[in-house]
């Protein structure tokens, strides 16, 4: 969490850092590293079952009940720490460019998904690979993912919509390594490996 509000803080495109968190201990932690918690998330929204769209909208909605509006949002989710400062503004710069309703950040696939598939339970692999796909990995094109780590949206689009997904919305590209999405232990302690790395790179500057 302190990696993305530092990174926000950075941004020269953000104007109002704000944490959503149901724990009082994680709005604590958010105030002492500078940035806005003026409510706790509601109950509702602080379910397994609720989506980053509900949260969002809970925010817009309690800052416009306080009388502040905004005409853009950028969702950062904690969970994409080695996201940085200039990965915001390099997705805020194509978002003016382009004029677009939303932008969101991929990165390049580490495998292809046309050689991927599902397994039946006895293993099988026949008809694993199409055979057009099977001999030719270097001839399948470069694919990208969502990588979780940045979504920009004018406000009224994304109410319009229930969405950050339209016919104007563009790919803001990072690299793979700033793109790690913390889901797991494994993706956890990848994470922390290249943090330790950035963090000695800085060291010996």
């Amino acid at each position: 969490m302190v990696y993305t509000i530092e990174s926000a803080l950075q941004s020269q495109y953000i104007d109002e850092v704000m944490v959503s968190t149901d724990s009082a201990l994680y709005a604590a932690i958010a105030k002492e590293y500078e940035a806005s918690v003026p409510f706790l998330r509601s109950e509702e929204n602080a379910t397994d079952t609720a989506g980053s769209l509900d949260v969002v909208f809970e925010v817009l909605d309690e800052y416009e009940k306080r009388g502040q509006c905004f005409e853009n949002v950028v969702l950062l989710q904690p969970t994409s720490p080695l996201r940085t400062y200039r990965n915001i503004d390099e997705a805020f710069q194509l978002f003016y460019e382009k004029k677009a309703d939303s932008v969101v950040s991929v990165c390049e696939c580490e495998h292809s998904p046309l050689i991927c598939n599902t397994l039946p339970k006895d293993l099988s692999l026949s008809g694993f690979l199409k055979s057009e796909n099977g001999n030719r990995r270097q001839e399948l094109g470069t694919f990208y993912r969502l990588n979780g780590a940045i979504y920009i949206s004018k406000v009224h689009t994304l109410r319009g919509l229930k969405s950050f997904y339209g016919h104007n919305s563009y790919a803001y590209i990072m690299e793979q390594r700033e793109s790690v999405d913390i889901d797991t232990e494994l993706d956890f302690e990848i994470a922390r490996i290249l943090m330790q790395s950035i963090n000695k790179g800085k060291n010996q500057d």
